[in-house]
């Protein structure tokens, strides 16, 4: 598994400060896809030492770490999840992926993400959207797609 970039955000997972990681080599292909450079092999591979190295470098200021992408090695994301956690941070998961794959293991897992982009249906903050975005607490997955919506002050 590659990493192509990284980034603080916080927009990504709700209520977390999340260390965002680019995963290359996506085999979904979506149509519209934000990011079709994730598509390519590019990047570093994402093995203990980096995942440590940047768990050091920036565990002290994030509350979760997201794996955006994985969906070639699924059984990969499952064990730098459990390696995340085992260092006392959340954890995420943007899968393209409709069904999670037979490896997935809710413990392993805060916050999971599924569903392919489908243009017309545009992003989790689109009410409109076919994806989908979970917390699991307690072996429980409770959809929070919406909390990606904009709330509308009145005046």
């Amino acid at each position: 598994m590659k990493i192509a970039s990284y980034d603080i955000v916080f927009q990504d997972v709700p209520g977390e400060v999340t260390l965002s990681l680019n995963l290359s080599q996506c085999p979904n292909r979506c149509p519209g896809c934000h990011s079709p450079m994730l598509q390519e092999d590019i990047g570093l591979l994402l093995d203990d030492d980096m995942l440590d190295g940047l768990l050091e470098r920036y565990g002290h200021d994030v509350t979760c770490v997201c794996f955006m992408g994985g969906d070639r090695e699924p059984g990969e994301v499952m064990r730098l999840a459990d390696r995340v956690h085992a260092a006392g941070i959340k954890t995420a998961w943007y899968s393209g992926r409709q069904e999670l794959p037979d490896c997935f293991r809710k413990e392993s897992l805060d916050y999971v993400k599924v569903g392919p982009y489908i243009e017309s249906r545009g992003p989790l903050p689109n009410p409109a959207t076919n994806q989908r975005m979970y917390r699991i607490d307690n072996g429980d997955m409770i959809d929070i797609t919406a909390s990606f919506r904009k709330k509308r002050v009145g005046l």
